[in-house]
């Protein structure tokens, strides 16, 4: 699979934030595209997802993919989590193909088991970054999509989430929004 991104721009007003970005994402590789604040990375990431239109270019999908659309792991640079309900449940819901005791052992490679029954919203901002990677990890997908994923982690933390995501990968392609791109050398790094 390709997702192809050719000439895409936007703009907020008189504010360009991508001009004429290209990039073919493909299976098997990762990708990490980096850039100070306010350059257009997570607007980037939206355009990708299909949760906002470019003013121009396009993205597109490229080789023998059987569907019009892709089926993305995403994290978000917001959690997107349900505060009041713990790390399994912000899991498990995002799939009825998840069985809560995988959730559990998923979680137990990020997290310590005494937070895993507690809600998210008393874990730390690392912690909950972790909940939403296990699972953007944990569903079917075609692609991991991930917006700053690493924000609120200790340098230890980053390391063992890398290395989660790293084995999670698989196949697909990895695509990495991140103004920190330390640990993430082995991705193909972009300055937008």
């Amino acid at each position: 699979m390709i997702i192809e991104i050719k000439d895409v721009s936007k703009s907020y007003g008189n504010k360009k934030v991508l001009e004429n970005f290209s990039l073919n994402i493909e299976s098997g590789h990762s990708y990490v595209v980096t850039g100070e604040p306010g350059c257009g990375k997570t607007t980037l990431v939206r355009i990708i997802l299909g949760l906002e239109d470019e003013d121009s270019g396009s993205v597109s999908l490229l080789g023998d993919y059987k569907y019009p659309y892709i089926v993305s792991g995403t994290v978000f640079q917001d959690d997107r989590l349900v505060m009041s309900l713990n790390a399994i449940d912000n899991v498990c819901m995002v799939s009825k193909k998840l069985f809560r005791q995988n959730v559990r052992s998923e979680l137990m490679k990020l997290l310590p088991g005494s937070v895993l029954d507690k809600p998210v919203e008393e874990l730390t901002q690392g912690q909950r970054r972790m909940v939403a990677i296990t699972r953007a990890c944990c569903i079917p997908n075609d692609v991991l999509i991930m917006d700053e994923p690493f924000v609120g982690m200790s340098e230890e933390e980053k390391r063992e989430a890398i290395s989660f995501i790293r084995d999670k990968q698989g196949s697909g392609p990895l695509f990495i929004a991140a103004r920190d791109t330390a640990g993430l050398d082995f991705a193909r790094i972009i300055n937008i």
